[in-house]
């Protein structure tokens, strides 16, 4: 396990130093600057003035409305993490707002959200300097109350939190937080759900595997600033050579795709389906280019995001941040908690992209 956590780490290095080089920290979100600091610490690497820029925009960050949506706090709360990992004296003004801030939002956490804020806040609490006030102490302590409250309610029976693709976090945060989830929590019982579901092989998306391998190793994001780099030691590992199988023909399936808006005030209205044929075991990408191929209404756009691929637009419709839209793909009646790049849909499966609004 060790190589393939040196290989993870330098492999989200590399896209980090990719992204810096060729766009400037500038460019990158608050969540994507503060993954890059981390990244580089956690690979020895100097983070340099990313640091500062970081600081930087937190000072003058905040959210676009009183009651703005969850996931407007998960990039915040990686920086905040991220600097407090570096100066917790320092980032400590910024922490205080922030929870402030957290604590007048009436929107309820997702678990993704849920568990960063935590592992933030977790840091300050930890890390609060000598001398400082003990409301600040009594503050992020009540932010933490209430924000594990919320996730502990996300406990599954078979020990999954919120989806499997979410209990990564949600274990890391469960076993630092300070406060105590008034749900019990088997954490046994969450490591033996994802490692039946890491043989089924459901977890193969780069950050995915990133936000689960930390709790393998009975590790959190809190330790990367104790990551031992001893001189010497950088090289890039060697990955253990492998023995590929002959490929074999797929035989080919259809998928029903469906391409839906019907949301008020926008101008096109569009209820339309096509039926794709590809070889089984297609990501649901390859459904997209081909009803792409067979027809411009199906045109679609997409962004890179930390977690892959995300369709932005369809038949020129875009998502839009400030009315809150999106396009959101289910499977029947449930949404996907995969993206295009990463969900192998079924035979006769009716995929549907509906422009929702949140």
């Amino acid at each position: 396990m060790a190589w393939y956590i040196l290989y993870l780490l330098n492999l989200l290095w590399a896209v980090a130093g990719t992204s810096t080089q060729t766009q400037g920290s500038c460019y990158l979100t608050i969540g994507q600057l503060a993954l890059t600091v981390m990244a580089l610490t956690s690979s020895c690497r100097d983070p340099g003035n990313k640091v500062s820029i970081l600081h930087r925009q937190m000072e003058n960050w905040a959210p676009s409305s009183p009651n703005a949506q969850s996931s407007t706090f998960y990039g915040p709360s990686l920086a905040v993490l991220a600097l407090c990992q570096k100066n917790p004296e320092t980032t400590l003004p910024i922490a205080v707002r922030f929870a402030k801030i957290l604590l007048a939002n009436s929107s309820p956490f997702n678990t993704d959200t849920g568990a960063m804020v935590i592992l933030a806040l977790t840091c300050m609490y930890n890390k609060i300097p000598v001398g400082s006030e003990e409301g600040y102490r009594s503050l992020f302590g009540q932010v933490l109350e209430d924000v594990v409250e919320n996730i502990s309610m996300k406990i599954k029976d078979n020990g999954i939190i919120g989806d499997i693709y979410s209990t990564g976090l949600a274990m890391q945060a469960l076993s630092v937080t300070p406060k105590h989830p008034p749900k019990k929590w088997n954490c046994k019982k969450t490591m033996d759900t994802i490692l039946k579901e890491i043989e089924l092989g459901k977890f193969h998306n780069p950050m995915s595997i990133a936000q689960i391998l930390p709790s393998l190793k009975g590790k959190t994001y809190l330790d990367v600033p104790h990551v031992s780099c001893i001189p010497g030691h950088e090289g890039q590992p060697t990955l253990p050579s492998q023995t590929n199988p002959a490929p074999t023909s797929a035989s080919n399936i259809t998928i029903i795709y469906t391409i839906n808006n019907q949301l008020r005030g926008v101008e096109l209205h569009f209820n339309e389906t096509i039926n794709v044929s590809v070889k089984a075991g297609s990501v649901l990408l390859v459904v997209l280019e081909e009803a792409q191929r067979r027809s411009s209404m199906f045109k679609f756009e997409t962004t890179m995001t930390s977690w892959g691929l995300v369709v932005s637009s369809i038949n020129n419709i875009a998502e839009n941040v400030h009315h809150r839209t999106y396009w959101q793909f289910l499977s029947g009646k449930t949404p996907l908690n995969e993206g295009v790049a990463d969900y192998i849909p079924f035979n006769h499966e009716h995929i549907t992209a509906n422009f929702t609004q949140y």
